[in-house]
């Protein structure tokens, strides 16, 4: 028997016993087929839900008269059913009708990897992140996995499918996160700012993304926060860098939590051997607070904040002369809050409106010193009109103001910088079918760049055509404009947008737990900011380049009994001529081959899950200056596996789970290349130092317990 039902049992006890009762059961789309990702909710609220792999649900409600249950899943007629309730929680099973004569209808899904959006399909719950071995938690470490992006373990951050880092924005409930990473110097791994606790699903796009989202050249990682919590918990968690504590309080309409988290490494790194001189290792002190409200219309309020300090001091190679040492410090405090209203109005209107603001400022020295600062505020608004004919029509609008302060100090220089961005946008798009067979999303983008003063216009188009049961084939293409980043405007604004144009066509099969996808993609970028080396202030946009490559993806999660695994390739061809590149060349950050393997399995009688990570990346370019050729060296490949294991278990009574982690268990030698200085020393030669992880193996032991009515898996 799968852990499945183990689980929804244990659910619909737990549950009863704290006066809450549950709807749970198992939707199929034939007599044993699994709706896996089916859509249910409780008409005229906003309590909802979906299906796993395996098609089962369960979703908590308060006892009453009766209730209208809403299922939905894509080329299914929808299903209403009205059920008496009372006390007891119930178990249901439904079988969807086919619509229009199919068995399943087409999705648009080119670039947005499994479906058009979060409803019809999440790619990444949080279970799947910190069950991936090697990802310790991290969002971006776990797409990291994914077909479409590259293995940069030095720098932590998302490349996809060529792009640089900076192409690549996150969203939290359409909302733009400024600085979604840690801060960094050189060489010194990032993580994502956000626990993958706080968010109920995370899409990620490669490409051809949805006119909803705008100003990145690549990809858009889209989270969204969770609901209302089940019900009231205390959250523990001790581990071998820290400590941390949260409480969410349910009441029957609305909640508030609120956590605090510590890290210090140092006892850590005293025991494992390091390759990095640390004065100081990382401390960070975290906060978070979060507050739910469901209004008597049946909107839902959501709003959250989120404040870091963190800092390090550490013996770090010197930039005009990487083989001496000196001190280098950073100091970082960050701060994002957020408050969201989601509204369904009627039958025909959903509204969805937003509001945030960060602050971050960082202070770096090392024989200088920068202090750097960038405060933003955002507006957002969407509305949606659903149509009989399964159509719908979005329109939107944002706004985005930013302010960037810097101040560089040497034995020479003293250098203030500073400037203000307005972003505005408005947007259109409708999606639906053309008939049985193909499905439509057309998108029109207006964009507004205040300090560039330019104005542009991104056309947005997805296609897809059912092949069969299970198959379809898609296509997509679009504009994508992104700034420049603030590297460059510092030196000057006379500067404009830069882009992108994506062209996609994919095909994919997905039938009972399995998933096979191949995708090509072809990316022309233009007007890519480019300069002369060593002069950023006379930057201009002349650069261009391209990217283009090779997707594949197969997923299953029924092969196996228990088991759950993943093999994602990329094949990338790449090459630019922009920032200080004499000549059109494949940039330091791009592997032509990229590997991933990610296995899971759960053993019932040990109450354990185990997970396997293996990843391989091919040889990539690096400049050696003392060569006359540009990008002529090439790193080591890159291998990596991981372990980890999730041991579930009671303390004094109280729902825990026991982990464990290892990175590099096998002792592959990983190496990023070499840093050079940037001058020569008295023989006219460039000296460098060899880049390396901060560690040969990274080990990790957490303890995560869990305290009162909320204290299940699930949460």
């Amino acid at each position: 028997m799968k852990p499945t039902y183990f689980l929804a049992a244990f659910l619909i006890l737990t549950t009863a016993l704290n006066g809450q009762s549950i709807l749970a059961g198992r939707v199929l789309t034939g007599k044993t087929d699994p709706a896996v990702g089916a859509n249910l909710y409780i008409k005229g609220t906003f309590e909802g839900t979906s299906t796993d792999a395996d098609g089962q649900f369960h979703l908590p409600y308060l006892p009453g008269d009766s209730l209208t249950l809403v299922v939905s899943y894509i080329g299914f007629q929808q299903l209403e059913k009205q059920i008496p309730i009372g006390k007891d929680s119930l178990w249901l099973e439904f079988r969807l009708k086919p619509q229009a004569s199919e068995l399943q209808q087409v999705v648009i899904s080119a670039g947005a990897f499994e479906a058009s959006d979060e409803k019809k399909a999440v790619l990444l719950k949080p279970i799947d992140i910190v069950t991936t071995a090697g990802s310790n938690g991290n969002i971006v470490a776990a797409l990291n996995t994914l077909p479409g992006t590259q293995s940069n373990a030095e720098d932590g951050r998302i490349f996809v499918r060529g792009g640089d880092a900076h192409e690549t924005q996150t969203f939290i409930d359409g909302l733009r996160v400024p600085n979604p990473y840690t801060s960094n110097v050189p060489d010194l791994p990032v993580r994502g700012r956000f626990s993958p606790f706080l968010f109920k699903g995370t899409s990620f796009s490669t490409g051809g993304y949805s006119a909803a989202y705008g100003d990145a050249l690549s990809s858009a990682l889209v989270l969204q926060t969770k609901d209302l919590p089940e019900a009231s918990v205390t959250s523990l968690s001790m581990m071998t860098i820290g400590a941390g504590v949260s409480h969410t309080e349910r009441w029957e309409n609305s909640a508030l939590s609120a956590g605090v988290d510590y890290t210090n490494p140092g006892p850590y790194t005293r025991l494992v051997p390091q390759n990095i001189d640390w004065e100081d290792p990382v401390t960070a002190q975290g906060a978070q607070v979060g507050f739910r409200q469901k209004m008597s219309n049946g909107a839902l309020l959501k709003a959250q904040a989120n404040a870091q300090w963190s800092g390090f001091s550490m013996r770090h190679p010197l930039p005009e002369n990487p083989t001496e040492q000196s001190l280098l410090s950073l100091q970082n405090d960050n701060y994002y809050g957020s408050a969201t209203y989601h509204q369904l109005i009627d039958e025909e209107w959903q509204l969805d409106a937003g509001l945030a603001a960060g602050y971050d400022s960082e202070r770096i020295d090392q024989r200088f010193s920068v202090d750097r600062s960038n405060a933003m505020m955002q507006g957002r608004a969407v509305a949606i009109r659903y149509f009989e004919n399964d159509w719908a029509l979005k329109l939107g609008t944002e706004w985005i103001h930013s302010d960037f302060e810097e101040h560089y100090q040497d034995t020479e220089s003293d250098i203030q910088s500073a400037f203000q961005e307005d972003y505005i946008s408005a947007f259109a798009e409708t999606e639906g079918y053309l008939g049985e067979k193909i499905a439509l999303r057309a998108g029109l983008r207006a964009e507004r760049y205040n300090l560039l003063d330019a104005n542009r216009l991104s056309p947005r188009l997805s296609l897809a055509y059912k092949a069969g049961q299970g198959g379809q084939f898609a296509f997509a293409y679009g504009h994508f404009y992104q700034a420049p980043q603030q590297d460059w405007l510092r030196f000057t604004q006379n500067l404009s947008p830069e882009r992108a144009d994506h062209y996609l066509v994919n095909y994919q099969y997905r039938k009972g737990g399995r998933t096979i996808r191949a995708e090509l993609y072809h990316k022309e970028y233009q007007n890519l900011v480019q300069f002369p080396a060593g002069t950023p202030w006379l930057a201009e946009n002349s650069g261009e380049g391209y990217a283009r490559g090779l997707d594949l993806f197969y997923r299953d999660r029924v092969s196996i009994p228990n088991g759950d695994f993943w093999v994602s390739y990329s094949y990338l061809d790449t090459e630019r001529h922009y920032e200080d590149f004499p000549v059109a060349a494949t940039p330091d950050f791009a592997a032509k081959h990229n590997l991933s393997v990610v296995y899971k399995h759960w053993i019932q009688e040990l109450q354990t899950n185990v997970g396997l990570t293996y990843t391989l990346g091919s040889p990539r370019p690096y400049d050696d200056p003392n060569t006359p050729r540009f990008n002529d060296l090439r790193t080591p490949t890159f291998q990596d596996l991981s372990l980890n294991l999730s041991y579930l278990t009671e303390l004094f009574g109280h729902f825990t789970i026991v982990h464990a982690s290892v990175s590099n268990v096998l002792g592959f030698e990983q190496s990023f290349g070499e840093r050079f200085g940037n001058q020569p020393d008295p023989n006219g030669r460039f000296t460098s130092t060899a880049i390396r992880p901060p560690a040969p193996r990274f080990f990790f032991v957490g303890v995560f317990v869990s305290i009162g009515e909320g204290s299940t898996f699930s949460n």
